[in-house]
């Protein structure tokens, strides 16, 4: 066998390994899920060796998908660590052979503690398959070749079912879009998932102008607030315009004098708004499209609630 050969064979096994998995889930999983989402507490994952790295991986994919979890090494819980468990706590506990000696051990205090065990385990029959709590079977029916006793298959089937509890536990949980933008708010995912009521200005800071409003108080308000803008309003504070540095260098050509104009003269009417739900991805593409360099957000009565720089979605490193 080749290299190639070799990659493509493993991919294989492991690809099998899975099918096999996903076949057997079943009712098991179902009372895991129940268990976990129920659970006071937080979950606790462990594990030795390959497991000890799967549960450690597992317990991060909860935890960041809005299930508390933290890994404890399973030699480290017998000799003090046990300490960090509460009574309120739920332990998952992987094993391939299920009698890996300082599992067994563990799982001996944890059952005198009067916790609740989930066992992902290749061995059903195990000591740890059979004084687990829920039992859900990650037996393959090999590991990759040259040796075949190197775990591959078993870990991989052991990460898959971690995280389709993870899924599971959001679907159950209705965890969604913003659940997971505010457990990632300094990551490239949970920036994609930022809206726009989380960069817009608000309140004293947004430029606002009165119809009536002279060019010369207005040419104020824009330079006080910074933005190049000025939006505009009714005698009833409804949005109807927005004055830019644009609008204001097309009026003087025009017009040449302007500073005793009206707001509602120089305004272009109808701007550009965005809902502030919107993900803010979605402004910086409307900003693209239509080359400008903010947004005005309204309210549901039309009234002014927010605006969106380009410079706000700048500083996100969006792009």
């Amino acid at each position: 066998m080749n290299i190639l050969d070799a990659g493509k064979e493993t991919i294989r096994i492991e690809e099998e390994a899975l099918k096999t998995v996903r076949s057997r889930l079943g009712e098991s999983f179902e009372r895991a899920v129940d268990e976990i989402a129920t659970c006071k507490g937080r979950v606790i994952l462990t594990g030795i060796g390959k497991s000890g790295l799967i549960a450690r991986k597992i317990a991060a994919t909860l935890s960041s998908t809005g299930t508390p979890s933290v890994f404890i090494h399973a030699a480290d819980a017998i000799h003090g660590d046990l300490g960090m468990i509460k009574e309120e706590d739920i332990i998952i506990a992987i094993s391939y052979s299920g009698e890996t000696e300082e599992i067994k051990r563990l799982i001996y205090f944890i059952k005198r503690l009067g916790l609740r065990v989930i066992a992902i385990t290749g061995n059903v029959n195990s000591t740890l398959g059979r004084h687990a709590d829920i039992t859900i079977n990650a037996e393959v029916d090999r590991e990759d070749p040259p040796l075949g006793v190197v775990p591959t298959a078993s870990t991989t089937a052991a990460l898959a079912i971690g995280d389709a509890l993870a899924v599971a536990l959001m679907v159950k949980k209705g965890f969604g879009k913003d659940d997971f933008a505010r457990f990632h708010p300094g990551g490239a995912l949970g920036k994609k998932l930022l809206k726009v009521k989380n960069l817009m200005h608000t309140e004293d800071e947004l430029p606002i102008a009165k119809e009536n409003d002279p060019m010369h108080k207005v040419i104020g308000i824009m330079s006080e607030k910074g933005f190049g803008t000025a939006a505009v309003v009714d005698s009833k504070g409804k949005l109807v315009g927005i004055i830019t540095d644009g609008d204001l260098r097309r009026a003087l050509l025009r017009f040449g004098s302007i500073a005793e104009m009206k707001a509602g003269e120089i305004m272009t009417l109808n701007p550009i708004t965005i809902d502030e739900d919107e993900l803010a991805t979605k402004a910086l593409k409307i900003m693209e499209d239509k080359k400008i360099t903010c947004l005005l957000v309204p309210d549901e009565k039309g009234r002014l609630k927010g605006l969106l720089h380009l410079h706000d979605l700048w500083r996100t490193e969006l792009f």
